[in-house]
Protein backbone atom coordinates (compact mmCIF):
# COMPACT_ATOMS: atom_id res chain seq x y z
CA UNK A 1 0.00 0.00 0.00
CA UNK A 2 2.90 2.29 0.22
CA UNK A 3 4.30 4.78 3.11
CA UNK A 4 1.94 7.70 4.20
CA UNK A 5 4.09 9.15 6.84
CA UNK A 6 7.82 8.73 6.84
CA UNK A 7 9.54 10.48 9.64
CA UNK A 8 13.15 11.22 9.86
CA UNK A 9 15.49 11.97 12.50
CA UNK A 10 13.27 13.76 14.46
CA UNK A 11 14.23 15.34 17.59
CA UNK A 12 12.30 17.41 20.46
CA UNK A 13 13.42 18.56 24.24
CA UNK A 14 11.86 20.69 26.56
CA UNK A 15 14.51 22.83 28.22
CA UNK A 16 17.30 20.41 28.99
CA UNK A 17 14.67 17.41 29.18
CA UNK A 18 14.96 15.62 25.79
CA UNK A 19 11.99 13.38 24.86
CA UNK A 20 13.10 12.46 21.45
CA UNK A 21 16.22 11.32 19.77
CA UNK A 22 16.20 11.00 16.17
CA UNK A 23 13.57 9.19 15.86
CA UNK A 24 12.34 7.66 12.68
CA UNK A 25 10.04 5.31 11.51
CA UNK A 26 7.02 5.16 8.79
CA UNK A 27 3.80 4.29 8.47
CA UNK A 28 1.87 2.77 6.17
CA UNK A 29 -1.38 3.64 4.39
CA UNK A 30 -4.82 2.08 5.97
CA UNK A 31 -2.20 0.57 9.16
CA UNK A 32 -3.01 0.73 12.82
CA UNK A 33 0.29 2.14 14.03
CA UNK A 34 -0.23 1.93 17.76
CA UNK A 35 2.80 3.99 19.93
CA UNK A 36 3.01 2.76 23.55
CA UNK A 37 5.40 3.50 26.83
CA UNK A 38 5.46 4.17 29.79
CA UNK A 39 4.08 7.48 31.05
CA UNK A 40 5.65 10.69 29.82
CA UNK A 41 7.94 8.99 27.25
CA UNK A 42 6.68 10.98 24.93
CA UNK A 43 4.45 9.26 23.19
CA UNK A 44 1.48 12.13 22.48
CA UNK A 45 4.49 14.23 21.77
CA UNK A 46 5.13 11.64 18.86
CA UNK A 47 1.35 12.09 17.89
CA UNK A 48 1.54 15.67 17.80
CA UNK A 49 4.10 15.91 15.16
CA UNK A 50 2.20 13.81 13.05
CA UNK A 51 -0.08 16.93 12.04
CA UNK A 52 2.15 19.78 13.10
CA UNK A 53 0.73 21.16 16.69
CA UNK A 54 4.45 20.81 17.80
CA UNK A 55 7.27 21.48 15.84
CA UNK A 56 10.19 19.39 16.13
CA UNK A 57 13.48 20.43 17.28
CA UNK A 58 15.27 19.00 13.86
CA UNK A 59 13.76 16.00 11.73
CA UNK A 60 11.16 15.88 9.41
CA UNK A 61 8.14 14.56 9.20
CA UNK A 62 6.34 13.56 5.93
CA UNK A 63 2.94 12.94 5.06
CA UNK A 64 2.01 12.25 1.63
CA UNK A 65 5.33 12.67 0.60
CA UNK A 66 5.14 16.53 1.43
CA UNK A 67 7.50 17.96 4.91
CA UNK A 68 4.76 19.42 7.07
CA UNK A 69 7.35 20.37 9.89
CA UNK A 70 8.44 24.01 7.97
CA UNK A 71 4.49 24.66 7.21
CA UNK A 72 2.82 27.93 8.59
CA UNK A 73 -0.49 27.52 9.92
CA UNK A 74 -2.37 28.71 7.29
CA UNK A 75 -0.30 26.02 5.18
CA UNK A 76 -1.18 23.47 7.71
CA UNK A 77 -5.17 23.81 7.43
CA UNK A 78 -5.38 21.39 4.13
CA UNK A 79 -3.01 18.85 5.77
CA UNK A 80 -5.37 18.78 8.83
CA UNK A 81 -8.39 18.36 6.82
CA UNK A 82 -7.01 15.16 5.97
CA UNK A 83 -5.29 14.26 9.35
CA UNK A 84 -8.01 14.32 11.96
CA UNK A 85 -7.50 14.33 15.94
CA UNK A 86 -9.22 12.50 18.60
CA UNK A 87 -7.96 14.35 21.83
CA UNK A 88 -7.78 12.36 25.06
CA UNK A 89 -10.30 14.47 26.88
CA UNK A 90 -12.57 14.39 23.28
CA UNK A 91 -12.30 18.24 23.49
CA UNK A 92 -15.97 18.92 22.35
CA UNK A 93 -17.25 22.29 22.93
CA UNK A 94 -19.20 22.37 25.95
CA UNK A 95 -21.58 24.94 24.44
CA UNK A 96 -22.54 23.09 21.88
CA UNK A 97 -25.28 20.28 21.00
CA UNK A 98 -23.92 17.06 19.99
CA UNK A 99 -25.43 18.19 16.14
CA UNK A 100 -23.53 21.33 16.68
CA UNK A 101 -20.34 19.66 17.74
CA UNK A 102 -20.22 16.60 14.58
CA UNK A 103 -21.27 19.75 12.09
CA UNK A 104 -18.42 22.12 13.64
CA UNK A 105 -15.98 20.86 11.21
CA UNK A 106 -18.52 20.44 8.28
CA UNK A 107 -19.34 24.27 8.33
CA UNK A 108 -15.90 25.62 8.84
CA UNK A 109 -14.56 23.89 6.04
CA UNK A 110 -17.13 23.22 3.67
CA UNK A 111 -19.50 24.73 1.33
CA UNK A 112 -21.78 22.06 2.07
CA UNK A 113 -25.64 22.98 2.38
CA UNK A 114 -27.53 22.33 5.63
CA UNK A 115 -29.72 20.01 4.57
CA UNK A 116 -26.73 17.49 3.43
CA UNK A 117 -24.95 18.56 6.81
CA UNK A 118 -28.01 17.05 8.61
CA UNK A 119 -28.00 13.95 7.01
CA UNK A 120 -24.29 13.70 7.39
CA UNK A 121 -24.40 14.36 10.99
CA UNK A 122 -27.16 11.93 11.48
CA UNK A 123 -24.63 9.20 9.62
CA UNK A 124 -21.63 10.12 11.71
CA UNK A 125 -23.68 9.62 14.83
CA UNK A 126 -25.19 6.30 13.23
CA UNK A 127 -21.79 5.41 12.63
CA UNK A 128 -20.54 5.23 16.07
CA UNK A 129 -23.64 3.63 17.32
CA UNK A 130 -25.42 6.87 18.82
CA UNK A 131 -29.44 8.14 17.86
CA UNK A 132 -31.59 10.35 19.03
CA UNK A 133 -28.99 12.49 21.08
CA UNK A 134 -28.24 15.31 18.36
CA UNK A 135 -29.80 17.75 20.49
CA UNK A 136 -28.29 17.00 24.28
CA UNK A 137 -24.85 19.04 25.25
CA UNK A 138 -21.89 17.25 26.05
CA UNK A 139 -22.56 17.63 29.80
CA UNK A 140 -25.27 15.20 29.47
CA UNK A 141 -23.26 12.21 28.24
CA UNK A 142 -21.89 9.73 29.73
CA UNK A 143 -17.60 9.53 29.37
CA UNK A 144 -17.75 6.85 26.73
CA UNK A 145 -20.61 8.93 24.45
CA UNK A 146 -18.65 11.88 24.65
CA UNK A 147 -15.71 10.06 23.27
CA UNK A 148 -17.98 8.41 20.51
CA UNK A 149 -19.27 12.15 19.66
CA UNK A 150 -15.85 13.17 19.28
CA UNK A 151 -15.05 10.31 16.91
CA UNK A 152 -17.57 11.24 14.43
CA UNK A 153 -16.89 14.74 15.10
CA UNK A 154 -13.05 13.60 13.70
CA UNK A 155 -14.56 11.32 10.81
CA UNK A 156 -16.98 14.16 9.54
CA UNK A 157 -14.88 15.33 6.95
CA UNK A 158 -13.71 11.72 5.72
CA UNK A 159 -10.15 11.86 6.93
CA UNK A 160 -7.48 9.91 5.22
CA UNK A 161 -5.43 9.37 8.93
CA UNK A 162 -7.15 9.80 12.59
CA UNK A 163 -4.77 10.23 15.41
CA UNK A 164 -6.32 8.97 18.65
CA UNK A 165 -4.63 10.19 22.13
CA UNK A 166 -6.11 7.76 24.91
CA UNK A 167 -8.94 6.87 23.21
CA UNK A 168 -10.37 4.64 26.16
CA UNK A 169 -9.18 6.68 29.55
CA UNK A 170 -11.33 7.02 32.19
CA UNK A 171 -13.50 4.10 30.28
CA UNK A 172 -14.87 0.72 31.71
CA UNK A 173 -13.76 -2.65 30.10
CA UNK A 174 -17.05 -2.89 27.99
CA UNK A 175 -17.02 0.62 27.07
CA UNK A 176 -13.11 0.78 25.76
CA UNK A 177 -14.15 -2.39 23.82
CA UNK A 178 -16.80 -0.49 21.91
CA UNK A 179 -14.22 2.29 21.21
CA UNK A 180 -11.64 -0.81 19.91
CA UNK A 181 -14.64 -1.82 17.58
CA UNK A 182 -15.22 1.43 16.36
CA UNK A 183 -11.67 2.10 15.20
CA UNK A 184 -11.88 -0.94 13.38
CA UNK A 185 -15.23 -0.19 11.97
CA UNK A 186 -13.59 3.27 10.59
CA UNK A 187 -10.58 1.22 9.05
CA UNK A 188 -12.82 -0.90 7.46
CA UNK A 189 -15.10 1.36 5.95
CA UNK A 190 -13.20 3.65 4.79
CA UNK A 191 -9.55 2.26 4.84
CA UNK A 192 -8.39 5.36 7.64
CA UNK A 193 -5.22 4.88 8.61
CA UNK A 194 -5.12 5.12 12.59
CA UNK A 195 -2.25 6.33 14.86
CA UNK A 196 -3.00 5.51 18.55
CA UNK A 197 -1.32 6.20 21.76
CA UNK A 198 -2.46 4.42 24.75
CA UNK A 199 -1.86 2.67 27.78
CA UNK A 200 -4.76 0.33 27.31
CA UNK A 201 -3.04 -3.06 26.41
CA UNK A 202 -6.21 -4.91 25.07
CA UNK A 203 -7.13 -2.54 23.01
CA UNK A 204 -3.31 -2.58 21.81
CA UNK A 205 -4.21 -6.30 21.30
CA UNK A 206 -7.50 -5.89 19.22
CA UNK A 207 -6.15 -3.39 17.08
CA UNK A 208 -2.82 -2.92 16.30
CA UNK A 209 -1.32 -4.19 12.97
CA UNK A 210 2.28 -2.67 14.41
CA UNK A 211 3.26 -1.85 17.80
CA UNK A 212 6.60 1.09 18.54
CA UNK A 213 7.31 0.46 22.25
CA UNK A 214 8.93 4.09 22.94
CA UNK A 215 11.57 4.57 25.48
CA UNK A 216 14.13 7.18 25.65
CA UNK A 217 12.93 8.90 22.84
CA UNK A 218 13.77 6.09 20.33
CA UNK A 219 11.30 2.96 19.54
CA UNK A 220 12.93 0.29 21.42
CA UNK A 221 10.36 -2.41 19.26
CA UNK A 222 8.75 -1.87 16.51
CA UNK A 223 6.75 -5.15 15.05
CA UNK A 224 3.12 -7.45 15.35
CA UNK A 225 1.98 -7.88 19.30
CA UNK A 226 3.02 -11.42 18.69
CA UNK A 227 6.34 -10.41 18.08
CA UNK A 228 6.66 -8.40 20.69
CA UNK A 229 4.84 -10.50 23.52
CA UNK A 230 7.61 -13.34 21.97
CA UNK A 231 10.57 -10.81 22.54
CA UNK A 232 13.40 -12.07 24.59
CA UNK A 233 13.39 -7.38 25.59
CA UNK A 234 12.41 -8.37 29.43
CA UNK A 235 11.72 -4.58 29.73
CA UNK A 236 8.96 -4.81 26.67
CA UNK A 237 7.54 -8.02 28.31
CA UNK A 238 7.36 -6.95 31.56
CA UNK A 239 5.54 -3.99 29.82
CA UNK A 240 3.31 -6.15 28.01
CA UNK A 241 1.94 -7.88 31.46
CA UNK A 242 1.59 -5.01 33.41
CA UNK A 243 4.47 -5.22 35.42
CA UNK A 244 5.99 -2.01 34.95
CA UNK A 245 9.14 -1.47 37.19
CA UNK A 246 8.97 1.13 40.20
CA UNK A 247 11.47 3.85 38.61
CA UNK A 248 8.55 4.48 35.65
CA UNK A 249 6.51 7.62 35.69
CA UNK A 250 2.60 7.15 37.15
Amino acid sequence: MGNLYEIRNLSKSYGARSVLQNLSFEIERGECFVIVGRSGCGKSVTLRQLNGLEKPDSGSVFFDTVDITPLSEPELGPIRQRVAMLFQSGALFDSMTVYENVAFPMREHTQMPETEIAELVKRKLAGVRLTGIEDKLPAALSGGMKKRVALARSLALDPEVVLFDEPTTGLDPMTSATIAGLIQKARADSNVTSVVVTHDLALVRKIADRIAFLENGRFRFLGTWDEAVNSRDSLLVNFLAGEEEDEYDS
